[in-house]
């Protein structure tokens, strides 16, 4: 069995960092990589026994810029990356544990994840799987947002029937907060996909499909009116993208 290093990266996090700090009670290193918090993030991270590494905000909106830097800080092999308002069961924690002892451990997980939004746990969004356990010197991470670790090596998935392994993610957005947060990706969105070419039909078609296959084939109508407003999120989200490219190619003749 080898060491786990846990990273949590933050920016003024402290809204639900106490909670998820005391749920990683039992791991090798709790290692947060924080962006210059100006709140009380570093002293709860202290309070918690926490190693902490900083890499400058500058202009950086997004973590994962970070996230390469601070997997190569850990001071063990295995690495469990952990947003600041996620929770680690103790189950997850064992089998995480029992996984690494195994001689054909893989060397990547995906973990399904529980979303909630407006006081509801969204059926639509689970498993919501995130590749976020790795062996470090397998791994990279790429600089842009919504991007996953690219592991040199064998990834598997934890089955979606295990619900007790799952992530529990804490944040329950308002529709304000949602908003802001449609414009902040879509912005850093359209760096990741400047090869992309976007015509008319895709104003029509891109906003359509996702709302479908949030509603109808994931099955976001069992979520009530929550449920519904989210998939017209995911739709309005390629609205946004699409009139922002527009609006840069535009601009840029």
């Amino acid at each position: 069995m080898q060491g786990i290093t846990v990273i949590i990266h933050t920016y003024n996090a402290e809204k639900y960092l106490v909670q998820v700090l005391e749920h990683l009670k039992g791991f090798d290193e709790l290692l947060v990589c924080d962006m210059e918090s100006n709140d009380n993030t570093l002293q709860i991270c202290k309070d918690h026994g926490c190693r902490i590494i900083t890499f400058p905000k500058g202009n950086h909106n997004i973590v994962e810029p970070a996230r390469d830097f601070a997997i190569h800080h850990a001071a063990n092999p295995w690495i469990l990356e952990v947003d600041a308002d996620e929770i680690v069961t103790e189950e997850l924690r064992r089998y995480l544990y029992r996984l690494t002892a195994q001689q054909n451990c893989p060397d990547g997980l995906y973990i399904p994840r529980k979303n909630y939004f407006m006081g509801r746990f969204m059926h639509a969004n689970y498993p919501n799987h995130i590749l976020r356990f790795f062996h470090r010197d397998k791994t990279t991470w790429p600089p842009y947002i919504h991007s996953t670790p690219k592991v040199n090596g064998k990834v598997e998935y934890i089955a979606r029937s295990h619900t007790e392994l799952a992530f529990i993610h804490l944040a329950d957005e308002s529709i304000s907060e949602r908003l802001q947060k449609i414009d902040r990706y879509t912005d850093n969105e359209l760096i990741r996909r400047s090869h992309k070419k976007y015509g008319a039909f895709a104003f029509a078609y891109r906003p359509l499909h996702r709302f479908c296959k949030y509603y109808f084939q994931k099955g976001g109508f069992r979520d009530g009116i929550p449920g519904l407003i989210c998939a017209s999120f995911n739709a309005y989200y390629q609205i946004v993208m699409l009139a922002k490219d527009y609006e840069q190619r535009r601009n840029s003749k």
